[in-house]
């Protein structure tokens, strides 16, 4: 998609200008979706920019590509709210180094995306703005949910409103989306992209993520932010070269394991069908293996521990006293106006987090929850390790239970059960911070999509993108269906 559209740019076939103005046009003709919360309408000098540098001859890797960002990347001089009322009048002086990279490679960054509030959800439902709505319709007249928390991204690409989006995973939150709306979504290894900018929700698990339509667009954006980052103490020099993506790939010498825990409680016959099918297609070529990975099914727990552990301690900023939202009551003491703040500023779900947060951390339970859960957390991530050192290549398995819930179903649900269905396959890859991607297979019997996910050891992003590419051909979903 990327490069069709490069190639127009440079052919004069489509102009910059053009491409810019009817972009805006698609998002305001698709706005009921509810992908986008701030639109930056100010990009025409941009844009009139790389139409110059186009004619010039003098063009960056993403010379005058429309790009959209999730609301929790800071952006310089555009709104950064997390779809929180505690956020909803910052407006940041910098640019999170992703951001400034898509720039400097000369992509326009058209607006900012919906999310759960503070990412804190798998539904893009608990937003200040409302819930964003999956472009996928199994009936005209429901609406189903476009996942979470990176939906407005995800939506964003898979409505056409733009090519390529930036998104943040935590434990799961580009690929259920992408799976959901039937796009490819790609969750690099922690450390390869730098974090400066997005606004933490579980810094150890935090990654900033690429959704687009083709996993060859992935990597044409993932050239233009990988790198070491002198703001960001966790993103590290890995040297890997994106140009060998164009190497060939000998996938008769892959090992591929399919990992028996994955096939849980609660998993659809139709995904469990779409992923032997994806096995089977696989095994043709290479080498496929059932493996066990015995602390799968403690995953969730652990991570709801840390996840909350880590919120509670990131969201203690936020007491209106700095920055953030500031309660107008009148207040006798400091307590009274942080409290009063917070009540009146974030929304139940981060509430809840942080009270669970807090009560894990108390000096009683710190030996009892937190502590054990980081031990259980280095289990899973031996899982992970074990199956690497037995030269398995990657891991196959569901990206998410079922196809995208209605949103009236999923909106009776709390958070939590919410979570801890719709993360089940994915959160593990973030415990131990290997890469992964979700490719679309095929549509299921109600018209929706079913997804794949594919993992592999840390900082082997680049064969991961490979055989993701292998596969994606194979299936031509894209070529099918977008």
């Amino acid at each position: 998609m990327i490069s069709l559209l490069k190639k127009r740019l440079r052919d004069r076939t489509l102009s910059a200008v053009d491409l810019y103005a009817k972009t805006l046009s698609d998002i305001e003709n698709k706005s009921e979706l509810n992908a986008f919360v701030h639109v930056t309408r100010d990009g025409d000098r941009r844009a009139a920019e790389s139409h110059k540098r186009l004619q010039d001859g003098t063009q960056r890797p993403l010379e005058g590509i429309p790009i959209a960002v999730k609301d929790n990347f800071c952006t310089k001089g555009v709104p950064t709210t997390c779809a929180s009322k505690m956020l909803q009048n910052f407006v940041p002086v910098y640019d999170a180094t992703v951001v400034e990279r898509l720039k400097a490679a000369g992509a326009i960054i058209i607006g900012k995306t919906n999310l759960d509030e503070f990412a804190m959800g798998s539904g893009t439902v608990d937003s200040i703005f409302g819930p964003t709505k999956n472009v996928w319709r199994s009936n005209p007249n429901q609406w189903h949910i476009a996942g979470g928390s990176s939906g407005g991204s995800c939506v964003a690409v898979a409505s056409g409103m733009c090519v390529a989006a930036l998104g943040s995973d935590t434990g799961g939150s580009i690929r259920n989306p992408a799976s959901y709306c039937g796009v490819v979504g790609y969750k690099p290894s922690y450390g390869l992209l730098s974090r400066h900018g997005l606004i933490p929700l579980v810094n150890s698990m935090d990654v900033p993520g690429i959704v687009t339509k083709t996993v060859e667009d992935v990597v044409t954006v993932l050239s233009v932010l990988i790198g070491p980052d002198a703001n960001d103490s966790t993103c590290v020099n890995t040297n890997l070269d994106t140009n060998s993506f164009q190497t060939n790939f000998l996938m008769d010498k892959c090992r591929i394991g399919i990992p028996e825990e994955y096939n849980c409680e609660g998993l659809s016959n139709e995904v469990k069908e779409t992923w032997d099918y994806v096995a089977n297609l696989i095994s043709s070529k290479c080498t496929v293996k059932k493996v066990s990975m015995p602390h799968t099914s403690v995953s969730i727990a652990t991570y709801s521990v840390l996840n909350a552990c880590e919120v509670a301690s990131n969201m203690s900023r936020y007491t209106g006293l700095l920055y953030g939202y500031r309660s107008t009551a009148d207040h006798k003491s400091f307590e009274s106006l942080i409290s009063t703040s917070r009540m009146e500023a974030l929304g139940e779900v981060v509430r809840s987090r942080i009270l669970s947060g807090n009560f894990f951390l108390l000096r009683r339970n710190y030996e009892k929850y937190f502590m054990q859960s980081l031990k259980v957390r280095r289990l899973i991530s031996d899982d992970f390790k074990n199956i690497w050192k037995s030269n398995y290549d990657f891991l196959v398995t569901p990206t998410t239970l079922s196809t995208a819930p209605l949103l009236s179903e999923f909106k009776s649900l709390d958070n939590r059960t919410q979570c801890a269905t719709q993360d089940y396959c994915t959160q593990p890859a973030n415990m131990t911070g290997c890469p992964a991607i979700t490719i679309p297979v095929k549509l299921s019997s109600n018209k929706m999509p079913i997804s794949i996910q594919i993992m592999a050891s840390n900082f082997d992003d680049i064969r991961l993108l490979q055989f993701a590419n292998w596969l994606e051909k194979k299936l031509q979903f894209s070529q099918d269906y977008i």
